[in-house]
């Protein structure tokens, strides 16, 4: 009845939300690896795919080594995290950040 009772789709455990508008992830190189933070905003960031769902796609490079990677979150148009994925990185799920 009118979605009161439906499930709100898990987070991503790779994805944290500092506010409404914020989100971080932290990839680790595959080549050197190195850690590298990512901060993204809805309003600057994030743009639309064919679909009409809501991509954040990011090319990293490390400041220590020069390591290249890509970054690629997926959101519904509710902005709920619906997948994550990188080349040449891999993910730091947020219970592993130390501050």
């Amino acid at each position: 009845m009118f979605g009161l009772f439906r499930k709100k789709p898990a987070a991503s455990p790779y994805v944290k939300q500092d506010d409404p508008q914020t989100y971080r992830v932290r990839v680790k190189t595959k080549r050197h690896g190195d850690i590298v933070e990512i901060r993204f905003t809805k309003s600057a960031h994030i743009g639309t795919d064919d679909d009409g769902n809501y991509i954040f796609r990011k090319p990293i490079v490390s400041a220590d080594h020069f390591d290249r990677g890509e970054l690629v979150v997926q959101f519904d148009q509710r902005y709920n995290v619906t997948n994550v994925a990188g080349e040449d990185v891999e993910f730091i799920p947020v219970t592993e950040w130390t501050v």
